[in-house]
């Protein structure tokens, strides 16, 4: 996964460049977008088929991107990506991570509360 994400930065770093051409351009936002997006092609509550359409799309929009941008622009903004996940601890992410989760479990002692309350009002006599 560390992996990944730094490929991805790599990739938005490339498309920031001047030298990158604009066909690698276009489709690394189309798969950096596509990446981030909630929405895919196959919907992600179908069993297998929802998560594979994500282990496809994604490495093999990677693949065709990395094969756009010139070798050496890619070699300077994956040393740049790394320079910048190697200096940086992800506090950050851990940090949102933690809140999401948190997030989550107070909304289901929220939802838990509101139906043992509902339920104890229609059980009452």
């Amino acid at each position: 996964m560390r992996d990944l994400r730094r490929e991805l930065h790599a990739l938005y770093l490339a498309s920031k460049d001047r030298r990158t051409p604009w066909r690698a351009k276009a489709i690394i936002a189309l798969v950096i977008g596509y990446a981030l997006s909630p929405i895919d092609l196959i919907p992600d509550w179908i069993p297998v088929l929802g998560f594979l359409d994500d282990l496809v799309v994604v490495p093999l929009g990677i693949l065709l991107a990395r094969r756009l941008i010139p070798a050496e622009v890619l070699a300077d903004c994956r040393a740049r990506a790394d320079a910048r996940f190697l200096a940086k601890p992800q506090r950050k992410i851990t940090l949102v991570v933690v809140l999401v989760a948190l997030l989550w479990v107070a909304g289901a002692i929220a939802f838990v509360w509101l139906v043992a309350t509902l339920l104890n009002g229609l059980l009452r006599p």
